[in-house]
């Protein structure tokens, strides 16, 4: 989709400034993979020694280059590695010609940048079910190896967009030892959204210093509770990647420092936030707290079906505190329910509790509350401890305006 579509009036004022990333370069151009006059492929180049960590898509039909990802995953980047993205095709369900469009890219960014093909990482997203034109990339990567820079990150994030109003970015700074870690990150996302591992492209990177093992169980740990609690449309994609690349550089070895791990799970929350920000066509950030359930699991299990909810999504979006769709939600969802211990709150506002409406509730109230753009959705079950968050948008008309035209 075009990048002139209108801004998602949830969008943050601009993109953030990112601190640079010592033992990371980033590149981008435009190869017309789908679209003319726009960046749509980027390179990072990445230090020798850096430790990789990735999360991926469950999908059964899973594109190309998140199955040979998934492969490269776990070795030693001794030599470096590169990961190269391009936007406007998946090259998912592309038959053998997916693999082909992987193995020519890789063996070019391999020959330019002198690393093995075995750690060069590509990621595709956009359009289904169309080969991948992979000879306008590989035109362009002697381009992109020219232009490398430490500064660019914010060019690698809008030429990984597809159907986002808003190139996504954030960061966070922490003091090891008397010195200062630095992570920064990017994402694109905005439909398709209902991720079962981590979701959507995202790229972090850190000059952290830490083990590829260490480094992956911290990574799987926050993306169950950010990337995998988001929801805009309850469709997994075929693409969904999540990589952690630490190069190392700051010579200061994070692993199993809390404050580093929060400084992650800050940045890759933040970014989460962001792709349900830019849901397509939302207008409300929905964040649903469910507690008081069994487990956690089943507290997650009812907060992403009332999340992805179309009764309920179209209600928010309608400013309508219809409340019995929440209950709706709850009783399908298969985890643990009681009518009788219920309650449900909208904001402040105590709707219904013990299986019946509040006898306090004000339907002028939470009507009120309804109109703003960021709205909370509590839920108490009354059965245990088990408690999650989960964030969504609204479904308005215009989700169903960008996909009904999406491959024209």
């Amino acid at each position: 989709m075009s990048q002139s579509m209108t801004r998602s009036p949830l969008a943050p004022a601009s993109f953030p400034d990112l601190p640079v990333i010592k033992g990371v370069r980033f590149a981008s151009a435009s190869a017309g993979v789908k679209y003319q006059d726009r960046t749509d492929v980027m390179l990072a180049l990445l230090a020798p020694g850096t430790s990789i960590a990735g999360t991926f898509t469950r999908s059964l039909t899973r594109s190309a280059p998140v199955r040979d990802c998934q492969a490269k995953l776990g070795d030693d980047c001794k030599d470096g590695a590169a990961i190269l993205v391009n936007s406007g095709n998946s090259n998912a369900f592309t038959g053998h010609f997916g693999q082909t469009s992987v193995e020519q890219i890789t063996s070019a960014v391999a020959n330019v940048t002198e690393i093995p093909e075995t750690r060069i990482f590509t990621a595709s997203t956009g359009v289904i079910g169309e080969p991948l034109p992979h000879d306008r990339i590989i035109a362009k990567i002697d381009e992109l190896a020219d232009g490398l820079s430490e500064a660019r990150l914010k060019d690698a994030a809008e030429a990984i967009m597809t159907t986002d109003t808003f190139a996504k970015g954030a960061s966070a700074q922490v003091e090891i030892e008397g010195q200062t870690v630095s992570i920064a990150g990017i994402a694109k996302g905005s439909g398709m959204i209902a991720p079962d591992m981590a979701t959507m492209l995202v790229y972090i990177f850190a000059d952290a210093k830490m083990e590829q093992s260490a480094l992956q169980s911290l990574l799987s740990s926050i993306c169950d509770r950010t990337f995998n609690c988001i929801t805009v449309d309850s469709d997994t994609s075929t693409s969904d990647s999540l990589m952690l690349c630490a190069t190392g550089a700051s010579g200061v070895d994070a692993t199993g420092n809390d404050a580093f791990a929060s400084a992650l799970e800050t940045v890759m929350l933040e970014l989460s936030h962001q792709v349900v920000r830019d849901g397509e066509g939302a207008t409300k950030f929905v964040e649903i707290q469910v507690t008081g359930a069994e487990t956690d699991s089943d507290a997650k299990t009812h907060g992403l079906s009332i999340a992805n909810s179309p009764l309920v999504k179209t209600a928010v979006a309608g400013e309508d505190p219809n409340w019995g769709r929440i209950v709706m939600a709850i009783g399908k969802s298969g985890a643990a329910a009681d009518r009788d211990l219920l309650s449900i709150s909208f904001g402040d506002v105590l709707v219904a509790e013990k299986g019946w409406v509040s006898p306090n509730y004000r339907e002028d109230d939470a009507a009120e509350l309804m109109k703003q753009d960021e709205i909370i959705i509590k839920v108490d079950l009354g059965l245990g401890e088990g408690h999650a968050t989960v964030w969504t948008c609204d479904l308005t008309h215009g989700y169903i305006e960008i996909n009904a035209d999406y491959r024209s």
